[in-house]
């Protein structure tokens, strides 16, 4: 899937109120909706806009049946006239009358859905431009595409923009109240393009009726804004890693290294300089407890202290089959049930019967870090880690890898300490750190043990598993819907 798709999949995800979460203490869309009829009606008593000949005079708020699709309860169905002050198109000057400079006046080949296009532009003098004062084009306008092949077609118009005008082939559409580029997401959405309807046999349009009636899903204000900030966050993560690249899955996976990476160098989220730093923690909870030498580390975030993931855990073998009994039939992790997502999968773990008094000794708590220690590959190095999140006491796992366990949960949390080695693994340090006889790639203990861990205050910790899931899950579900 190209990234054409995936830029797709989040405007649909947008209008849908599935791309942010909702804040219940955001004004509510129906609150907002009489204050842009109020608006409007200002605009209409000052003499600056029309009443709509086809709406009247009344305070009461439509409800709309058999809505296109279900929107958050804080969200409201509306039109895209009842959040106008002016939907309509131009017209060319008589004659064709440009003029060398002047007013920018847009046909429809100015118009594209990330810019205006200054390269074939046509001028009108100030003297035409005024007899079309009508069609005057403001800043934060939205230009609409309404005939020919490039019908649909639509450009913000910059916050910083002088004025203009627009040929008839190009409609103006002025919101009240409503962030001009949400205006230009559900333009630009699938929903959008399906709910146009056109009419003409030759030189299609779209009747200005049918673009005042067409349904607008209306988010709260404030969401209206997080939804913009959220789209413009993931299309220019998008602009930076779509050079060159075809397959979606590798984007995917490109983006989440890079999320990681920031998360372990302290840029994923800010520090909060109320955070108990994670020096004093350690020496509180273990007064005998000597830090690493962090002049070494002079880009260490405030509050942040280097240590060794042996100073963080116990690390536990894997087990035998064993022969002496009694015997008990367990689940046993093995290597095979490390996914490429670096996830457990449970479709094919393996039930033998092990020794009790070992299982008791080795069996998987909730939180336990698995560690392939011996497999890998050449392009998969040994040292693949997965976090076991099910219950404690149901599994076991074999003699190839090992279980790390976090001695202290006040000080590191295990699905950190998950991101972090898989943070380091995909930057390839794993490499660095295992052998090879017979083909069979081993990991060097001491070396794994020994790897430094930049250790944020737990609240930060927390902050970043966070901030990482919520990125990951939209990157999930966009994955999985397209």
């Amino acid at each position: 899937m190209d990234t054409k798709a995936l830029r797709q999949k989040i405007l649909d995800l947008a209008i849908h109120g599935k791309l942010v979460p909702q804040d219940p203490n955001d004004e509510p869309a129906s609150v907002l909706l009489e204050r842009i009829k109020a608006e409007k009606e200002r605009l209409i008593k000052e003499g600056k806009i029309k009443r709509s000949k086809k709406s009247a005079k009344t305070s009461d708020t439509p409800h709309y049946e058999n809505v296109p699709f279900e929107v958050p309860e804080s969200w409201m169905w509306t039109t895209i006239e009842e959040i106008c002050s002016k939907i309509g198109s131009g017209s060319t000057p008589r004659g064709s009358n440009y003029s060398a400079n002047g007013i920018p006046f847009f046909r429809s080949q100015n118009v594209y859905n990330d810019r205006l296009v200054y390269d074939d532009i046509k001028y009108i003098s100030e003297e035409v431009h005024q007899k079309m004062k009508g069609t005057e084009v403001l800043a934060n306008d939205l230009l609409l595409n309404i005939t020919g092949g490039s019908l649909g077609r639509c450009a913000v118009v910059p916050a910083d923009f002088n004025c203009g005008n627009v040929s008839q082939h190009v409609c103006i559409m002025r919101s009240v109240l409503v962030e001009p580029e949400y205006f230009h997401v559900l333009v630009l959405s699938s929903y959008f393009a399906k709910s146009m309807k056109i009419t003409g046999s030759g030189r299609e349009g779209l009747p200005k009726y049918n673009l005042e009636q067409m349904g607008f899903p209306l988010p709260p204000l404030t969401e209206q804004q997080r939804i913009v900030a959220e789209i413009e966050h993931w299309f220019a993560l998008i602009d930076q890693i779509e050079q060159g690249k075809a397959d979606l899955q590798t984007i995917i996976k490109q983006t989440k290294s890079k999320i990681l990476d920031l998360a372990i160098h302290g840029k994923l989220v800010p520090q909060d300089p109320n955070d108990e730093p994670a020096i004093e923690l350690l020496k509180r909870i273990n007064p005998d407890f000597t830090p690493c030498d962090n002049g070494h580390y002079t880009q260490l975030p405030d509050g942040w202290c280097v240590v060794t993931l042996k100073d963080l855990c116990e690390n536990i073998n894997g087990l035998w089959k064993g022969k002496k009994e009694p015997f008990v039939n367990v689940g046993v992790i093995r290597n095979a049930n490390f996914t490429k997502d670096f996830k457990l999968d449970y479709s094919n773990i393996e039930y033998i019967d092990v020794e009790q008094r070992t299982f008791a000794k080795r069996h998987l708590e909730n939180g336990d870090l698995i560690v392939e220690k011996s497999g890998g590959s050449d392009n998969n190095p040994v040292g693949r880690t997965i976090l076991y999140e099910g219950k404690s006491g149901v599994f076991s796992f074999s003699n190839f890898t090992m279980a790390l366990r976090t001695r202290n949960n006040d000080i590191v949390l295990s699905k950190f300490l998950y991101y972090y080695i898989l943070a380091k693994y995909q930057k390839g340090d794993m490499r660095l750190m295992q052998t090879q006889t017979t083909g069979l790639r081993n990991l060097i203990l001491d070396k794994f043990l020994s790897m430094p861990i930049h250790l944020p205050p737990l609240s930060e910790q927390k902050r970043i598993i966070d901030r990482i899931e919520t990125i990951f899950t939209s990157l999930d579900m966009i994955m999985g819907s397209l």
